[in-house]
């Protein structure tokens, strides 16, 4: 037996019984392996909290959950619900014989995370999915220490958020009023579901632009387009023109704060297309009353400031797209910055402006693996340095982790896990593990080929990354 103590995400120290670290992924920080090896019973695997912490973790029912949870996943032969220690490397480290017997080896493990964000985003607007496949990308996401499930919920495509206080907006704006929603009762489920497991729901509700979904079920938020002096019948962003925009926006950021508890909140600002608003008199009465000219990028300004500030007075921290900065908007200096485009010296000059500026960064351009290629290209993704660009100590103190995003263009529930994992893997070690340890590719080859293993014995259809076999190949087809 071994005392555990608990504190996440914070260093954590363990000395177990375990076997090697072939197939450890991510990276611990520290590790001393010995070559003792023993058998283990699972009839009498257990795990205790330390005395000096038996009265604060009585009656946890985070780690409760997860001490049962775990059990089938180290003994997968059985089923009994023994309590297990989750989170670290022993799930990966425990091994069975060909005759049906586990062991491990003696491992001294030191560990925690080199990067406090370690995020996916799930795009169910584009193409809905269903709650169960949420559900599972969430259990991976644990195995792979991501935390931060960021939901981009709704788009031009479709609206499936129930809204409590809109219904019309999923009602008019889901791809079906009944079946491709999101109940309140769905969001608590993958709240609780995501909490159990240590990862944070950060929802998104990307605004003015990608909203063609949201003016179906909401009548006078959206701009009409001209064409000449006529209504072209044809809608544009969000109208910032109108006092309406911002009442209607207010009410809806007010229920939706509500009901993601997480203190930060993704509010978009991307991809605004201008010619709507150009063609609109009331939007170009509205610059010229403002003093903005022609520049629509301060009306954009506008608009973002107002829904930063309300977010603000809902006691949330803003996270905004990269755009939101590039346009120069005045928004607080808490305010997280998400860049998303860029080739490496592209995104690695934003990051240094973009801290020098005293804002927090993520980095999300490197890791758009929505994008595929042909062969392992996993290895791109593990090649990023996050901290590779130009900026002080200080500055880079700011980049407070990354992103992997999986955008539903081409996603459904059909290929979501083999396009998801274990590409998304790469980005889990780099923003885990120590990089002077983790640099080659090649060396981690072998370690995240065991993984991807791991991950079909416990049902995560995870793509191949060469010609090989499992001895637990996938078997839920």
């Amino acid at each position: 037996m071994a005392s555990c103590t608990i504190c996440l995400p914070a260093l954590m120290m363990l000395v177990l019984d375990l076997n090697t670290v072939e197939s450890v992924w991510p990276l611990p920080q520290k590790l001393a392996i010995s070559e003792e090896r023993y058998p283990l019973s699972p009839t009498h695997f257990n795990f205790y909290y330390g005395e000096d912490q038996a009265s604060i973790m009585k009656d946890c029912s985070l780690l409760d959950s997860a001490f049962t949870r775990y059990f089938p996943l180290i003994f997968p032969d059985l089923t009994s619900g023994k309590p297990v220690m989750w989170y670290l490397a022993i799930v990966q480290l425990v091994q069975q014989e060909e005759d049906g017997t586990y062991f491990i080896n003696k491992t001294e493990i030191e560990d925690f995370p080199s990067f406090q964000y370690r995020g996916i985003l799930l795009d169910t607007s584009r193409h809905f999915l269903p709650l169960k496949a949420i559900l599972n990308t969430l259990d991976a996401m644990a195995y792979s220490k991501f935390n931060v499930f960021h939901w981009h919920i709704v788009d031009d495509p479709s609206f499936p958020y129930q809204s409590r206080t809109f219904p019309d907006l999923s009602s008019k704006g889901a791809y079906h009023p009944m079946s491709h929603i999101y109940t309140q009762s769905d969001v608590r489920r993958v709240l609780t579901h995501a909490r159990l497991r240590g990862i944070r729901v950060i929802p998104e509700f990307d605004s003015p632009g990608h909203t063609q979904s949201w003016g179906k079920g909401q009548p006078n938020l959206l701009t009409p387009c001209y064409k000449g002096s006529s209504p072209s019948g044809t809608f544009g962003p969000i109208n910032p023109a109108s006092a309406l925009s911002y009442i209607f926006m207010s009410q809806f950021l007010k229920e939706v704060t509500s009901v993601f508890p997480d203190p930060y909140f993704h509010l978009g600002g991307d991809e605004v297309n201008f010619s709507c608003w150009q063609s609109n008199p009331d939007v170009r009465a509205f610059m010229q009353k403002m003093g903005f000219g022609k520049d629509y990028t301060k009306l954009e300004s506008f608009y973002m400031e107002n829904i930063v500030n309300i977010t603000s007075n809902l006691n949330k921290t803003s996270i905004v797209w990269q755009d939101v900065f590039d346009y120069h908007e005045r928004i607080p200096k808490d305010t997280i910055l998400h860049i998303w485009k860029g080739l490496p010296a592209q995104y690695k000059a934003e990051t240094s402006r973009m801290t020098k500026a005293g804002h927090r960064v993520l980095l999300g351009a490197p890791w758009y693996i929505n994008h595929i290629a042909y062969g392992q290209d996993w290895r791109i993704s593990y090649n990023v340095q996050p901290l590779n660009f130009s900026g002080t100590e200080e500055q880079k103190k700011l980049v407070i982790g990354g992103e992997v995003s999986m955008w539903g263009e081409y996603v459904d529930a059909t290929n979501l896990s083999p396009r998801l994992w274990p590409r998304a893997c790469a980005a889990a070690e780099r923003l885990w593990s120590d990089e002077s340890q983790t640099r080659s590719a090649e060396a981690a080859f072998p370690r995240l080929q065991a993984f991807r293993c791991s991950l079909l014995r416990r049902g995560v259809r995870a793509e191949p990354l060469s010609p090989g076999h499992c001895s637990d190949e996938y078997r839920g087809i």
